[in-house]
């Protein structure tokens, strides 16, 4: 919760004033109605001793608000603005040639808010995303026979010597010697609770968190270490089948998943996925029945051990998981989140 007055006035003249410059800056839960909303929420402003400022919309749920229906805060306080939407389209539209800020601005898109967008969501600029994107499609292509000169001209680079020390520094290999790497891509797309990260290699999906869980960069590290593998931007069928069927499961028509997995872990964690995996949407079960159904019911604190290196949310279904006790307990993307989960598939089921 934010407490400092100068900030709690800064917030309430951009939610008064709606500016987009604020838009996941902060969350304000509404004491009266009990919904919390994004600056640009179009509903009735509401007055200033009856609003809370928090840092996340996680704690605003943790403190008992629920999302506005509106402005949905939760999905599009993570969704790209209009103009980085189209730049996005436009690097993907053109997987081969170099989108200078001089495009950007000849389509009405500012660089800067682009520039900016990148670097707060993904960590790195637009114009290294969009090198990522021509790297992956040229390694997809040195995969199937074509000659790297031609590729390196086709992906926009002005020489072959550019070309091969920028492949090389994404890849890990030249490209004569990419065929055998192993790639792993990233994706990200929103969804009501919040944004998501899929990774997937050309087997499958290896990874799908919550952009802000816990400790998710060391897992992407982990990533590349299980499968030597180095990870860019980019999709392939398995992240477009993952989104897809993610967006199916929020809107309550899926309850099965059927994208293909690409899973590395000790024989007792994949052993306890499985197990994961057998629970029934909107049902939970204990730590210890996960244990019983190993056959070792003392294996309780191994087996939540176990839930907590799983890297496929909701896919892979820890969050069905709970204490002994009915509580809610370790889950990587937050109780909130997990609650929200749980509550959300026992209504569909009493729908």
């Amino acid at each position: 919760m934010i407490k400092e007055q100068k900030h709690i006035d800064l917030y309430y003249e951009a939610l008064l004033n709606r500016d987009e410059d604020f838009v996941g800056i902060f969350y304000v839960g509404v004491k009266t109605t009990g919904v919390f909303c994004i600056a640009t929420c179009r509903a009735r402003k509401p007055k200033k001793e009856n609003v809370t400022f928090f840092e996340s919309f996680k704690m605003a749920l943790e403190n008992g608000f629920r999302p506005c229906k509106v402005c949905k805060p939760t999905e599009n306080a993570n969704k790209p603005p209009e103009e980085v939407s189209q730049a996005i389209s436009l690097c993907h539209q053109n997987l081969k040639s170099k989108i200078t800020d001089y495009d950007l601005e000849q389509r009405g898109i500012s660089p800067h808010i682009v520039r900016r967008w990148f670097k707060k969501y993904y960590g790195i600029s637009y114009h290294v995303y969009q090198r990522m994107i021509r790297i992956n499609t040229a390694f997809q292509e040195v995969s199937n026979g074509e000659k790297t000169t031609d590729l390196a001209f086709d992906a926009g680079f002005e020489s072959l010597s550019g070309f091969a020390y920028t492949f090389k520094k994404i890849i890990g290999q030249s490209p004569k010697n990419s065929i055998q790497s192993n790639v792993i891509l990233i994706h990200r797309f929103t969804t009501p609770i919040g944004a998501m990260f899929v990774c997937a290699t050309n087997e499958g999906i290896c990874l799908l968190e919550f952009t802000n869980r816990k400790m998710l960069e060391t897992e992407l590290s982990d990533l590349q270490k299980r499968f030597k593998a180095k990870i860019i931007a980019g999709e392939n069928k398995f992240t477009k089948q993952a989104e897809k069927e993610i967006s199916e499961y929020f809107t309550g028509i899926r309850k099965e998943f059927e994208v293909k997995l690409d899973v590395k872990g000790t024989d007792f964690q994949i052993q306890a996925w499985d197990v994961l995996k057998l629970i029934p949407y909107g049902n939970t079960i204990t730590y210890k029945a996960q244990a019983l159904m190993l056959k070792n019911e003392k294996a309780v604190r191994a087996v939540a051990t176990a839930n907590g290196y799983n890297k496929l949310a909701i896919i892979i279904p820890c969050h069905r998981v709970i204490g002994s006790n009915g509580d809610l307990t370790g889950y990587g993307g937050g109780l909130a989140r997990k609650k929200w989960l749980l509550d959300f598939e026992k209504e569909n089921l009493r729908q």
